[in-house]
Order: structure tokens, then C-alpha cells, then sequence
């Protein structure tokens, strides 16, 4: 079948680019993720009439503006912040410790004071070799600021430029396909509604879910309050597990700064515990309604097959990359689906062999 066999070819040359050259044109790549989540907003423009080049000064303006605030007003709070609690580690480290250490006078049948001193040690160490990574990463930061820039300056430029000729350069990447494609168009017009769908719902639930989570933690006067939001929004990106790892700080924060004797910490519980089920009950379904199904073992794998590949990225993208996948074999052609035909022309050729 030469579809079949142009789609493999595809599929193969794709991940090897991809593979290959991700850390070199990792900015081409986000540029493209960008652009097709910019995409929606300027059809809708079209839809509404339109006309597309100021649909993309419209909507690129706008992109603008968000990136301004993302990184003048968001990461400087948050880096902030992050520093604050940075150096409040030790401080909440002895807290811990008078707390646990309390517990073989609670519980003397149960837990014995040699435990709590080698579990102790072990947490030290810990933090220690955490401390030393920190250090070695921060050497190295230099480096990654100077491409930050480069990536700031790069990427909103070519996001413009794909928006604007967009039909220009599909039409240049179309010649080198070969002619014989309808499976590849085929797959692609399945997986392109879903994933456009699931990208621009997954940024749409991390926005949510910060201004949701910011407004109450800030109204409770939670200490960190944007950046345990912030946590909060992205930990969407890694189903089930995000949920569950992002608990441990928000928590943690409450108990060191109130204690649970008072009821601030039981009120942060409550308004936690229902933006998290708010998030799987009602934002979830409503956001990604039309995205494909897939079993909770099929995600888990591919976030940790995808993300082993290409970290971040990996990760978010890593239900996309399954629906691509679940697509594929489900278009592949069968040899059901064309028996008929062939033993047909068998029959035809030979009807003794029936």
C-alpha cells in the first residue's frame, strides 16, 4: 500500500527530526506550538469577517501583551517569591523537626527516637545533595540567560511570520509530500481537531486554574500565594501525578504558617480540595469535550515515554502525541479490509483454489 507506506516514511523522518535536532531548534519548535495555538483565535476573527493579516496583528498584538506580563509582572513575583522560600528552608526544616520529634513521646509503642534521628539524617542529606545541584545549576545559569534572550527575541518573530504566511509556507512544505498522501491527510484532519482542541484547553485550564487559585490563597492571606497559583496551574500539564505532587507544597505552606489547630489551615483544605475537584468535574469536561478518550495506563506511558524524550515538552504534549499515535493505527490499512477484493481477483485468476 504506497499511502501506507508514505505515512510510515513520514512518521519515521518526523521523529527523527524531531529527536534529533530538538535541543538546536527548540525555538523553531515552540514557535510552532505557539502559532498553531494562535491559530484558533485568528480563524475566529475570520469567522467573525475579518480580513486574515489584521486578524494576526490583532491577535499577535494581544500575545504581546500577555508575554509582557508574563515576564515583567509573573516571573518576577514568582522568582521572588521562590527566593523568599527559598530561605525560609531552614526555618521550616526546624519546625519540621521539633514537630517530629515530638512523635516517640506521642507514640512511644509505634516509633522509636533512633528512627526519627536516622530518618532525620537521611532528609539532610537529602537537601544537601538538593542544595549542591542548585549551586552547580546556577553556575550555569549565565549561559541559559543569554539564550533566554536569543529565545525572546527569536520566537515571537517567527511566531508573526507563521501566522502571516501561513498558507504560503504549507504550500511550500506540501511540494516535497509525496502525491500519494490521502491516508496522511486522512490522519491529519482526524488528530488536528483534538489536538488544537486539547492545546488550547490545556492553556486555558492553566490560566484558570492560577486566577482561581491565586484569588483564594490571596484572599486567605496564604504566604507564596502567587507562586504556589502558579504551581498550581502548571500541574495540570502532568495528569494525575501533577495533582498530587503540587498537594505537598500547598499543604506544607498552610501547615508551617498556621498549624492545624487554627482554622485558617482547614479553611485552605476546603477551598483546595474544591478547586481541585472543580478542575476534574467541570473544567475538564467542558474544556476537553471533544478530545479522544484514552485509558489512564495509555496516558501515564506516554507521559513517560514522551517526557524521556524531550522533558517539558514532552510532557505537555504527551496526550497529542497518543491521540497522533491511537489515529494512526486506527486509519492503518488492514489486510480485512481489502480480503474481499483480493480474494476476488484470486477467485477470478483461479476458482479452483475456492
Amino acid at each position: 500500500n504506497s499511502q501506507a507506506v508514505s505515512l510510515a516514511i513520514i512518521l519515521i523522518v518526523s521523529f527523527v527530526l524531531i529527536y534529533s535536532l530538538s535541543s538546536i531548534l527548540m525555538p523553531v519548535f515552540a514557535s510552532i506550538v505557539l502559532a498553531y495555538l494562535l491559530e484558533g483565535l485568528v480563524g475566529k476573527a475570520e469567522d467573525n469577517g475579518m480580513p486574515r493579516l489584521p486578524a494576526v496583528y490583532l491577535v499577535f498584538s494581544v500575545f504581546m501583551a500577555c508575554l509582557g506580563f508574563l515576564l515583567f509582572y509573573l516571573m518576577p513575583l514568582v522568582s521572588q517569591q521562590a527566593v523568599e522560600l527559598v530561605q525560609n528552608i531552614p526555618e521550616i526544616i526546624n519546625s519540621a523537626q521539633r514537630g517530629v520529634m515530638r512523635l516517640p513521646e506521642m507514640y512511644p509503642k509505634l516509633i522509636s527516637e533512633s528512627k526519627i534521628q536516622q530518618m532525620m539524617f537521611a532528609v539532610q542529606k537529602e537537601l544537601l545533595t538538593y542544595g549542591q545541584n542548585v549551586l552547580s545549576l546556577s553556575a550555569a545559569s549565565v549561559v541559559g540567560i543569554v539564550s533566554a534572550l536569543i529565545y525572546l527575541f527569536l520566537v515571537p518573530m517567527m511566531v508573526f511570520f507563521l501566522l502571516k504566511d501561513k498558507e504560503l509556507l504549507i504550500s511550500w512544505f506540501l511540494q516535497f509530500m509525496p502525491k500519494d498522501r490521502n491516508l496522511t491527510v486522512r490522519v491529519w484532519e482526524e488528530v488536528d481537531i483534538q489536538i488544537g482542541n486539547y492545546v488550547r484547553g490545556k492553556f486555558a485550564e492553566i490560566f484558570i486554574l492560577w486566577f482561581v487559585s491565586y484569588t483564594t490563597f490571596a484572599t486567605l492571606d496564604l504566604n507564596y500565594a502567587m507562586l504556589l497559583a502558579v504551581l498550581m496551574g502548571v500541574q495540570v500539564i502532568i495528569p494525575y501525578i501533577g495533582a498530587t505532587l503540587v498537594t505537598f507544597p500547598v499543604l506544607g505552606v498552610a501547615y508551617f504558617q498556621w498549624g492545624l489547630s487554627g482554622d485558617d489551615f482547614m479553611y485552605l483544605v476546603i477551598a483546595y480540595s474544591i478547586i481541585q475537584a472543580l478542575d476534574g468535574v467541570v473544567l475538564v469536561p467542558v474544556l476537553f469535550s471533544e478530545a479522544v478518550n484514552l485509558h489512564a495506563i495509555a496516558i501515564i506511558v506516554a507521559i513517560l515515554f514522551f517526557g524521556g524524550l524531550w522533558g517539558f515538552w514532552g510532557v505537555f504534549f504527551a496526550i497529542p502525541l497518543a491521540t497522533v499515535v491511537k489515529a494512526v493505527l486506527t486509519a492503518w490499512p488492514r489486510l480485512g479490509d481489502n480480503s474481499s477484493a483480493i480474494f476476488a481477483d484470486i477467485n477470478a485468476k483461479d476458482p479452483s483454489k475456492f
